[in-house]
């Protein structure tokens, strides 16, 4: 069974080929980082225009890679949402596209699915050929657009226990660089800076840190950055250091602490994190401490399953199909799509 399958929902155009007997075969990715940096943040216009120009050689190129004819394909999936409009309806017409004209089956997925069951990710485990089953675990997606903590009962049984009510942690990483003057996206540049500062120079608030659930909140904390940096006394790179370090470990600190919350609420023995911020190194740190000492199991995706690609939206297909969960060609786009 060989899945193609597509990833638009925002700013990367991405291909990848699976193979339910032999795992990844291919995985290609456009970015659009260095067109969307001169405007500070993801144009939508811009995005989708850029996903038309590399939609084709993006697949081309994973097909090429995996050394898989069109004709070979056994299924044809694509993010449905949650996303941008303009981007979501050229990767998923697309993938419907193929699908028809190749008279195979087609596959909506679920972006957020996608990042949740990415550390889950191998090749041929499983009875009969298919993917390996997806065990229980308490599930943290934590990107640019997404921070929600989910309890994981196997594949497509999931329970939402909580997520933000304002800012996703990535969206406040890359918020906060703009305020700081630093490139897009300030994520990276903010974990980089961070390592030679004081996290606990700034006071920073750990919003919902005590709340009794399991929501976050980090518009407030960006607020707080704002009003502080008028009273700085100075912007030298040490004291950049030192508001990264400060505003980086407030996040994580709410991250680590709602995810184990979960776990203990549940019971589960396994946390998964994924998520571009996943591939912030102090949040990995952190986690991997925390774990180790509840005596929990970890899973991190790696560095390539973290940041959106197509790679786990076919992972997710491959489910999908041994679960026999085909999508009708009329299957459209939802910005707003509800991982539950």
């Amino acid at each position: 069974m060989i899945v193609l399958a597509l990833e638009s929902s925002c700013d990367e155009t991405a291909a990848a080929i699976l193979c339910a007997q032999r795992g990844l075969l291919a995985s290609e990715v456009a970015s659009q980082i260095a067109v969307h940096r001169v405007y500070g943040g993801v144009v939508p216009e811009v995005a989708s225009r850029q996903h038309l120009t590399h939609l084709r050689p993006v697949v081309d190129a994973a097909l090429a890679h995996a050394g898989v004819r069109r004709e070979e394909l056994d299924a044809v999936a694509a993010t449905a949402g949650p996303g941008l409009a303009t981007s979501l309806m050229i990767g998923l017409s697309a993938a419907k596209g193929l699908a028809l004209g190749l008279q195979k089956p087609f596959l909506a997925v679920n972006h957020v699915e996608g990042h949740l069951l990415s550390p889950f990710f191998s090749g041929c485990e499983g009875t009969g050929g298919g993917p390996a089953p997806i065990p229980p675990a308490i599930g943290l997606v934590v990107s640019g657009g997404h921070t929600l903590l989910v309890d994981i009962d196997g594949f497509g049984r999931y329970r939402l226990l909580g997520q933000t009510r304002d800012d996703a942690a990535g969206e406040a990483f890359d918020k906060v660089g703009k305020l700081l003057g630093l490139p897009y996206p300030g994520g990276p540049v903010i974990d980089r800076l961070a390592r030679g500062g004081d996290p606990a120079r700034f006071a920073f608030p750990r919003s919902m840190l005590n709340s009794g659930d399991f929501a976050f909140s980090f518009s407030g904390l960006k607020t707080a950055v704002r009003y502080l940096l008028p009273k700085l006394p100075d912007r030298s790179e040490p004291t950049l250091a030192d508001v990264c370090a400060s505003f980086q470990e407030a996040v994580v600190d709410v991250l680590v602490e709602k995810t184990l919350a979960a776990a203990r609420a549940t019971g589960r023995t396994s946390v998964a994190v994924s998520g571009g911020v996943s591939c912030n190194s102090r949040l990995r740190a952190r986690m991997e401490e925390a774990c180790r000492k509840a005596g929990l199991q970890l899973r991190i995706a790696g560095a390539a399953l973290s940041t959106d690609n197509a790679a786990m939206i076919g992972w997710v297909a491959l489910h999908r199909l041994a679960h026999g969960l085909l999508s009708p060609l009329t299957a459209d786009i939802d910005p707003n799509l509800r991982l539950v």
